[in-house]
């Protein structure tokens, strides 16, 4: 595996429109005289000082810009999909033509098999062999079909992910940090994967003989590999519908939506790409001093782009994917909407949010246990969703909050 450097966040992003002297004063909204009268060569160390605490890069893309690295997730796969994944997507998407003109229906299996090979490439014999141990233990607990104990394995599994004994041992097993990350983006996306199919499992009673709730489906489910590191959600049950419920295939048609597909896609990463070479919105959060100095409206300014650039992100890497689901005969989940033209956030996460919100949905109508179980289980999503999600510090919602006028 070949070595990657993924720039790294500054510790201390101080991006300042005016002369430091008049910052320490007070801050003014305005232009900074000092600034008007500069010099050339003071302007010239000044942007040399600002290129080493952003880590900009210089970026022939875009004529010389300066690109802000610092959005971590958006280095990561990009960095990623520019060596092995756009191969390994190109290979799916072919193989996939390949078995539905030989295979038919059953060319899951076949897409299981190639799944489970591009994962040992990327991942190498530990990284599946933990995601089959994660697999076996959850299919093991929904046997017993019991609702609470399928959480509850969920959320242990994913809680295994930051225990720093087991971290340093996964780390062990890769040579760059980058290939340890993946391991764990791809863990994190499973555990929904394998927490909808024993959910579904616990709902649909006893199966019956020849039932797909069987252990080969759920691999098959698993390791379908346009999902497999990064998503989008489809539940086990849509999956195993749409897979068994395929229409008759068109080569021409497939061709129509892979160019109409790869020009979108294009088209949003040369967008996202612009706006981290112009606007450097990732830098400028990090600096806890200039979030404290700009005026409330420059705030909300900046916690629009930081918006509106995931928006645009995640068209391109849920759009990837969503893709090679179309050419497979599946409907993939909706891509994410602008919030700009919504007056909810949920709205945007068309594609995540449905998973637990249909899960808490049935949890409430189905059960019949007592209300304290009821309240464990209606905990379970959102417990589940902060650790799939994290942590993320946005230093300045903290001030939108409070105020900064």
């Amino acid at each position: 595996m070949k070595s990657r450097a993924i720039p790294q966040r500054s510790k201390t992003a101080h991006l300042v429109l005016t002369d430091a002297p008049a910052l320490r004063k007070g801050i003014s909204r305005t232009t900074s005289p000092a600034v008007e009268e500069a010099s050339p060569s003071k302007l010239s160390a000044h942007e040399k000082e600002l290129d080493q605490e952003f880590e900009l890069e210089t970026d022939a893309l875009f004529g010389g810009l300066k690109k802000d690295p610092t959005d971590f997730e958006w280095s990561f796969w990009i960095e990623w999909g520019k060596q092995e994944l756009v191969w390994l997507f190109l290979g799916h998407m072919a193989m996939s033509q390949v078995a539905m003109l030989i295979m038919g229906k059953h060319r899951h299996w076949f897409l299981m098999i190639y799944g489970m090979g591009a994962c040992w490439y990327l991942l190498g014999a530990h990284g599946l062999a933990m995601i089959f141990l994660h697999t076996i233990i959850s299919f093991s607990v929904a046997q017993f079909q019991s609702t609470l104990l399928s959480w509850l394995c969920s959320l242990l599994l994913l809680s295994t992910l930051q225990v720093q004994a087991l971290e340093d041992v996964k780390r062990g097993w890769y040579k760059t940090e980058n290939e340890y990350y993946l391991l764990q983006f791809t863990l994190t996306v499973r555990c929904l994967y394998y927490t909808s199919f024993s959910l579904e499992f616990c709902w649909q009673g006893q199966p019956l003989k020849g039932s797909t709730y069987s252990f080969f489906w759920l691999l098959a489910y698993v390791f379908y590999y346009p999902v497999l590191h990064n998503g989008p959600i489809l539940n086990f049950s849509e999956f195993i519908k749409q897979m068994q419920n395929q229409e008759s295939y068109s080569l021409k048609a497939n061709l129509r939506i892979f160019v109409l597909g790869v020009s979108r896609l294009l088209c949003w990463w040369w967008m996202a790409e612009l706006m981290i070479h112009l606007m450097y919105m990732h830098a400028l959060y990090s600096s806890s001093f200039l979030l404290e100095a700009v005026s409330s409206w420059a705030l909300g300014g900046l916690a629009l782009a930081q918006v509106l650039f995931f928006y645009v992100k995640y068209l391109v890497l849920f759009g990837v994917p969503a893709l090679a689901m179309q050419l497979d005969g599946l409907q993939p989940p909706a891509l994410p909407r602008c919030v700009s033209t919504m007056h909810s956030f949920t709205g945007m996460w068309r594609s995540v949010t449905c998973f637990p919100e249909v899960t808490c949905y049935c949890l409430m109508g189905k059960s019949q246990d007592g209300n304290l179980e009821n309240l464990v289980l209606a905990l379970s999503p959102p417990v589940n969703s902060l650790y799939e999600l994290g942590q993320v510090p946005y230093p300045y919602f903290i001030h939108l909050s409070k105020g900064n006028g």
